[in-house]
């Protein structure tokens, strides 16, 4: 809709420089605003600014003074939605509900959202949020059921990699059961969960267990979606470093090894993958795990004849 993407940034994120708008427009946005990149047609409506965790070493999301945490005014996003109405009904066909975790907001809160989009913005076919495990710790099946009812169709969650170790490392503030909790809750509310893994994330020392251990995480949940990007540090490094003083990072081939085996551990009925965010040097798409083979032969294509497996030159990755 009002977002205009510039570059691709952290866990399968597209960030968005809002393009000038007029002074009536009815949302009110806090640069940088981060979405995911199937959400390019999406209305971006900020229902909380920044992250409520906002602690994982590897994300540098919303480290900028202005996105300090913090929950919209209920008002601001009802007239918001309300005037939004006013101006583009016809338009809107998708809304992603932003920042970094809406679900951070009580069921009560998210159910009034919900409604005033039916209410005003009547072509919309599907609604989406980022999801932080811990932000629904606190919310019964039943209510996730009460969401997606009322309109709540898709989650984004990052769950960075299925190892307690890495996770401890990164400081995630979650565990591979606490992920699992969350994916089970949203899987048997009858929302669609899109998973993020990062590549090389456990480095050198911890990449078997990250590979090994992130796919027993998706292999018992069978989210809907999955993706995988490689970890990348575009302000550098050294936030990272001072909970994993030891990380090295993976070269091209060790990057291609962890997903081979990444891959040959997963055992999907049926989970569309993407691997073609910008940070990957290898672009990978399927459905899993009907074509698990096509995948791992292209991943060994790249791994003994790099030179043919049609790899993304150094210039077009986006970091």
């Amino acid at each position: 809709m009002v977002l205009s993407g510039h570059g691709l940034h952290d866990a399968s994120i597209s960030v968005c420089t809002i393009q000038p708008v007029k002074q009536d427009f009815p949302i009110r946005y806090v640069n940088p605003v981060f979405r995911p990149p199937s959400e390019a047609q999406s209305l971006i409506l900020p229902v909380t600014d920044g992250c409520s965790w906002n602690k994982c070493t590897y994300c540098e999301m919303y480290t900028a003074p202005q996105k300090k945490f913090r929950a919209r005014d209920e008002q601001e996003t009802l007239d918001a939605i309300r005037r939004c109405g006013e101006q583009f009904a016809d338009q809107v066909q998708r809304v992603f509900l932003g920042d970094g975790d809406a679900m951070v907001l009580s069921t009560r809160r998210l159910m009034g959202v919900l409604a005033a989009i039916k209410e005003h913005l009547p072509k919309v076919r599907r609604i989406s949020s980022y999801c932080l495990p811990r932000n629904l710790r606190n919310k019964s099946v039943p209510e996730l059921l009460e969401l997606h009812e009322a309109g709540l169709s898709l989650v984004y969650v990052g769950a960075e990699s299925g190892d307690d170790e890495v996770l401890q490392k990164v400081n995630k503030g979650e565990t591979s059961e606490t992920t699992r909790d969350a994916l089970d809750k949203l899987g048997a509310a009858g929302i669609a969960r899109s998973v993020m893994l990062l590549n090389g994330l456990g480095g050198r020392l911890l990449s078997q267990q990250h590979a090994e251990n992130s796919a027993r995480l998706v292999n018992l949940t069978q989210p809907e979606f999955l993706a995988t990007l490689v970890v990348s540090f575009p302000q550098g490094e050294a936030r990272f470093r001072q909970g994993f003083p030891q990380w090295e990072p993976l070269d091209q081939q060790q990057l291609f090894a962890e997903m081979e085996q990444f891959l040959q551990a997963l055992e999907l009925k049926r989970t569309v993958f993407r691997s073609d965010h910008a940070s990957n040097w290898l672009v990978l798409k399927g459905v899993l795990g009907a074509e698990k083979e096509r995948l791992l032969q292209e991943v060994r294509t790249a791994i003994g004849r790099p030179d043919a497996a049609g790899l993304r030159p150094a210039w077009q990755r986006g970091l």
